[in-house]
């Protein structure tokens, strides 16, 4: 079943919280071990929840939209009195005191917390690996990465071990690891989701969203965990839609944009994608114009060609400075990876990262009146390469793996630094029989349009899994 699926048969008393709740332990205790997705479990609280879900349902209360479903998250949404090691030894008893907003809204939609998923260490990383707490595998095929660093959750929702789970996306780690493994991953706009009480990497990048199985499960849990918090000083207060809504209204008439140049210059967004995964953006696209759309060719400002540049100063700086102490005092902790990218932020000076955060608005402006102004959504693909296996991307701090990390993140990251939404949605198979997905982008605190856009896609494409 789906998120809004079990959450439906709750409220029909069609199934148990505790029986849903006790079959989602058990597969997580028989099935997690095999993907390697599953950091700590909270049985005892998880089913004294589902208990007291059951009996309020009995008594008539009115429930919330997720009463009595279990999820897990990724380790790094911190709650009261619950280890989050984010995927680190440096922080495997890390005991916080305070509780992410994103989990107290959940807690107030009826959700149960029954535990953590593995990550990438501290989410500095796209494919999935980890030295520390073991790579985590993709429920397609094990041999292959899942992606990151929200590997954990998007192995576990992939797998049909949660029916959602929470990510954080920097530079691609939910839409990365939501395309590898054939999930609707969303990247809100910056601010819509509060980031209180989640691990940070890069406070300027840092996004907090879903990874689900379907459209409208997305949509559900973004419109549960957007919203103003004064906790955070990022969030904005703005008016949030009912995602779900109008997710059914079709896409007739709409716009949609394909990148081409950089303004009028000889390099081009799509120049590193790999013909397989090119085969697949085209048949996505087609399948929106058979529904209705109009999809553009349409070139990107000039200035867009830096995104990615001025991306990997801001991350490489500002998760260098988060982590000064620990590089000082035990470097020997992390994993080599992990311990060579942020050494490498340091060499950033301040005048790079000033001017990569004053640039940010220019091109985001340039971007703006350029694209949207002619179209109405960006289709553009997540992964540039078919799926790799965990063996030949196991690069860890070999030479050239800053190279090879910033050639997986191109189609994402830009639009970390924009802040714009992204919504990534599985498109088909390439020869590996692994999963490819597109993502769709829009205007600031535009989701609901893209929802909309990714389920007229959906219904016509429906997806299975393994």
């Amino acid at each position: 079943m789906s998120l809004t699926e079990i959450s439906e048969a709750l409220v029909k008393r069609e199934v148990s919280s505790q029986e849903v709740v006790r079959n989602s332990l058990e597969e997580l205790e028989k099935r997690g071990p095999s993907l390697n997705c599953v950091a700590r479990l909270f049985p005892e609280q998880a089913l004294a929840k589902a208990d007291s879900a059951d009996k309020e349902l009995s008594s008539g209360i009115s429930p919330g939209p997720l009463h009595g479903v279990p999820l897990l998250h990724k380790d790094m949404f911190y709650r009261t009195g619950k280890i989050s090691a984010c995927g680190s030894k440096i922080c495997e008893d890390y005991v916080p005191d305070a509780t992410a907003t994103a989990l107290l809204k959940l807690d107030q939609a009826g959700a149960l917390d029954i535990g953590r998923l593995k990550m990438v260490e501290f989410a500095y990383g796209l494919t999935g690996h980890n030295e520390i707490t073991g790579d985590v595998r993709n429920p397609w095929n094990p041999e292959y990465i899942p992606g990151g660093s929200s590997s954990g959750p998007a192995a576990a929702v992939a797998g049909f071990l949660s029916y959602g789970s929470l990510g954080s996306d920097t530079g691609g780690s939910i839409r990365f690891p939501a395309s590898c493994c054939g999930l609707v991953g969303m990247k809100p706009t910056y601010g819509r989701v509060s980031r209180f009480g989640a691990m940070p990497l890069s406070f300027s990048l840092d996004h907090i969203g879903p990874l689900t199985r379907t459209v409208a499960d997305c949509a559900l849990l973004t419109q549960i965990i957007a919203g103003k918090d004064t906790n955070d000083s990022t969030s904005y207060y703005q008016p949030k839609p009912d995602f779900l809504s109008g997710i059914e209204s079709g896409i007739q008439g709409l716009k949609i944009g394909v990148p081409t140049t950089y303004g009028n210059g000889p390099s081009g967004f799509l120049d590193p994608l790999h013909p397989e995964v090119q085969r697949e953006m085209e048949s996505s696209l087609a399948v929106f114009r058979s529904l209705g759309a109009k999809v553009v060719e349409i070139p990107l400002p000039e200035n867009f060609e830096i995104s990615n540049n001025m991306a990997n100063i801001i991350a490489g700086a500002e998760s260098s400075s988060a982590h000064a102490n620990w590089l000082k005092e035990q470097p020997e902790d992390y994993g080599s990876q992990t311990r060579e990218r942020l050494l490498t932020g340091l060499l950033f000076s301040a005048v790079d990262y000033l001017d990569a955060l004053k640039l940010r608005k220019v091109i985001l402006e340039d971007f703006l009146k350029q694209v949207f102004d002619k179209v109405d959504v960006l289709h553009a693909p997540v992964v540039p390469i078919p799926v790799p296996t965990l063996e030949e991307s196991n690069i860890q701090a070999n030479p050239g793996f800053i190279e090879y990390l910033t050639l997986l993140g191109h189609f994402t990251r830009p639009f970390d630094y924009l802040g714009l939404p992204a919504l990534s949605v599985p498109a088909g198979l390439t020869d590996n029989g692994l999963p490819s997905g597109f993502q769709l982008v829009a205007p600031p605190f535009e989701e609901a349009l893209l929802f909309r856009t990714a389920r007229a896609f959906e219904k016509e494409n429906p997806w299975s899994y393994p």
